[in-house]
């Protein structure tokens, strides 16, 4: 019997142990505070996102993302303001929009992934040489008015010589997510895609990517994360771990192959192709879209308000600090370097 109460009693010795010790576990481990971030569409284009994300750095920094895809600036823009978004990854010209109509808590852009356009031309037949002037006189399945794909593709035509919706038709009455079916089913002699679905189309032999956009545009802040000035405030320290864990993917991407990036994506795009996923890889590699840090630079940012005042939808003047904080980025950036 003495036996017996000796066992027990070191169970129950072992038990609380046991307890005392998984709690303490707990406690000393980070608490992941939620960031509810929607990107604007999926694309390979953010490549720097998702392997900051599938590599764990925002793990790393006591982050848990919950990410969702807007499917589109204006839905995307819309969860932002009405708080079912904390931040936002999209075009940096719609931060502009909103935050020169007067918005008492301004939209502002504190981390930038892209700097150049990423989307392609792809033509329904094989074009040889392919030279922007052959546009003249043909159909251009193209993308939102107001927005800076649409705003980039006008920039590229006028440096080509071209004059925008008279010497190029712009077909501008397709749902952005419908685009690449659009094309496929007979619309415009020409798109204006995004990727993976170009190189899909090209795989399928219903398309051929003749052209970039990324290449004649220029360098601009392109893909940027957007938060409320307010949000940024009362968060600043966990926007500063968000940041640091985006950077740590900018600087991951940079340093690895096609191939090692398409193996860390690929949980993100589980219906591509892993073939397509490395040749569109390259593509972005070869052209530099990917911005190698989060800070979001001024002579880009001008660069930016001229294509938008060349497609007149510049909304006035709206300067660099009203709307970019560049104090988060460059406190991450010095503190990893």
């Amino acid at each position: 019997m003495q036996s017996v109460k000796k066992g027990f009693t070191l169970c129950l010795v072992l038990s609380l142990l046991l307890t005392i010790t998984a709690c303490s576990a707990d406690d000393a481990s980070p608490r992941h505070e939620r960031v509810r971030v929607m990107e604007v569409t999926r694309s390979i284009f953010y490549a720097p996102q998702y392997a900051a994300i599938n590599k764990g750095f925002f793990e790393e920094e006591g982050i848990r993302i919950e990410l969702t895809n807007g499917f589109g600036g204006d839905k995307t823009m819309t969860a932002l303001l009405s708080g079912d978004a904390d931040v936002v990854l999209v075009g940096a010209e719609t931060g502009i929009y909103v935050t020169s109509r007067g918005a008492q808590n301004p939209i502002v852009g504190f981390a930038q992934v892209t700097q150049t356009d990423g989307t392609f031309l792809v033509s329904r037949k094989p074009v040889k040489d392919f030279q922007w002037k052959d546009l003249k006189g043909k159909k251009l399945l193209g993308q939102r008015k107001g927005g800076m794909p649409e705003m980039v593709s006008e920039h590229v035509q006028r440096k080509n010589g071209l004059v925008p919706h008279k010497e190029v038709e712009i077909i501008q009455n397709i749902d952005f997510k419908n685009l690449g079916s659009a094309f496929v089913s007979g619309t415009g002699d020409y798109a204006q895609l995004f990727e993976p679905v170009a190189s899909k189309i090209e795989q399928e032999g219903k398309g051929y990517v003749v052209a970039s956009f990324g290449e004649d545009s220029g360098k601009l802040p392109y893909t940027v994360y957007l938060a409320k000035e307010s949000y940024l405030k009362e968060n600043r320290e966990l926007m500063e771990r968000f940041t640091r864990a985006l950077y740590k993917g900018q600087r991951w991407v940079k340093e690895h192959s096609p191939e090692e990036i398409a193996d860390v994506i690929q949980p993100s795009f589980k219906d591509t192709d892993r073939k397509i996923l490395i040749k569109v890889i390259q593509r972005y590699q070869s052209q530099e879209t990917w911005a190698e840090d989060p800070v979001i630079d001024r002579e880009e940012y001008n660069h930016m308000l001229q294509v938008m005042k060349e497609a007149g939808e510049l909304p006035g003047h709206v300067p660099y600090d009203k709307v970019i904080r560049r104090d988060i980025a460059d406190k991450v950036v010095k503190s990893l370097n």
